[in-house]
């Protein structure tokens, strides 16, 4: 497979996966990190990294709204929920075994 065949497929399966992150609007970062070690806000910054490596000026809110679909503000005031005490503790052991000290 040629380079520009592969990156086409690589875009077109994240793509597939925000699209798919956009019908689960039930599924909560907590809940991803917890059971992935990534949610959408490590998308946003993967995405945010990649384009800054190319020179591309892109601050974390404008890679945010590209991966929710909308600013981030508003996807939290609409959809994310309170996490209990149990999903909490789990995602403080998973975080820091998958991001380290990088929260934001």
């Amino acid at each position: 497979m040629d380079t520009q065949t592969r990156t086409e497929l690589e875009a077109a399966a994240f793509r597939a996966l925000l699209a798919h992150l956009d019908k689960r609007r039930d599924v909560q970062n907590i809940d991803m990190m917890n059971l992935t070690g990534f949610c959408r806000n490590c998308l946003s910054r993967w995405y945010q990294e990649a384009a800054n490596a190319r020179g591309i000026e892109m601050d974390k809110d404008a890679a945010r709204e590209i991966v929710y679909g909308m600013p981030y503000a508003e996807w939290r005031d609409k959809f994310q929920t309170e996490a209990g005490a149990d999903t909490q503790a789990a995602f403080t052991k998973a975080f820091a075994e998958n991001v380290g000290d990088k929260r934001d």
